[in-house]
């Protein structure tokens, strides 16, 4: 029976295409991170998902929270951005590739996440060209080595999905320290840099809040953006399911901070989750 390969759309583009030319500059925005003591294995980072030209550093600070740790699979929760389903589609057997090399998928945790919600759908069409998922995947191969994928895309952000797959994961995940969820977000889009700022300090203060109920009403209100919010709050609901309540901001960044134009930014968050 063939494979089930989710080939690389962005490499080359969003992020080098070349191994070694990858894992250069992985290498080097973390070398330039650093994010203090973390008290506790994270159960879970907040990662941005644009180009590594613009947002690698500030990912980097997530990733670097990870450093020391292992993890058996890793969940990865991506919002879609080409292709709508009501559904949270789950891409459940083969792997996913990059230029760094081939990571398999955990069928065990996919087909159990199936099994326990109807929030859950295996069409695969989600995934196809969508990046906010694939740009994780070489920074993880670098901090981790050897996991496995459990790679989720969010068609609708709504709080009762989010709760929902939030309680799916926390039925389905037998050895929570053992997984590590991933949720891909950038923040405001295409606003003046000032603006933009006041928006994305809400997001960040409901993050280091541990502010679910804030940062959804401020999602539904447009008095800040992120296009994972659905990640995000999912993230932070499957983690008070474990009582793991702490959060940190490590970074925070706009495009305008790379391109020198901020007139129009898009703004990127990490943080940590333990």
């Amino acid at each position: 029976m063939k494979t089930h390969i989710r080939k690389p759309v962005i490499a080359g583009s969003w992020y080098p295409g070349n191994p070694e030319a990858l894992r250069q500059d992985i290498e080097g925005f973390l070398e330039q991170a650093a994010v203090g003591e973390i008290p506790r294995k994270p159960v879970a980072i907040v990662s941005p998902h644009a180009g590594y030209m613009y947002s690698g550093q500030v990912a980097a600070h997530a990733y670097k929270a990870i450093a020391g740790h292992e993890y058996s699979t890793v969940v990865v929760i991506s919002p879609s951005h080409r292709f709508y389903l009501p559904f949270v589609s789950v891409w459940k057997s083969g792997a996913f590739e990059t230029p760094l090399g081939a990571l398999e998928v955990d069928e065990d945790l996919c087909e159990k996440l199936m099994a326990v919600s109807g929030i859950f759908t295996d069409d695969t069409r989600p995934h196809d060209s969508e990046h906010a998922l694939e740009i994780q995947l070489p920074f993880l191969q670098i901090m981790l080595g050897n996991f496995r994928l459990c790679p989720l895309i969010m068609g609708r952000q709504d709080p009762d999905t989010c709760r929902e797959l939030a309680r799916a994961l926390h039925r389905s995940i037998d050895a929570p320290d053992d997984v590590l969820i991933v949720a891909s977000s950038d923040l405001s889009h295409f606003h003046p840099a000032a603006r933009a700022e006041v928006m994305d300090a809400r997001v960040a203060r409901a993050v280091e809040r541990f502010d679910i109920d804030g940062l959804g009403r401020d999602l539904e209100r447009s008095e800040s953006e992120a296009c994972g919010g659905g990640p995000i709050l999912t993230a932070l609901m499957y983690a008070q399911t474990l009582s793991r309540t702490h959060s940190r901001v490590l970074k925070y960044a706009h495009s305008g901070h790379i391109s020198g134009d901020n007139s129009s930014v898009v703004g990127y968050l990490s943080a940590v989750i333990w």
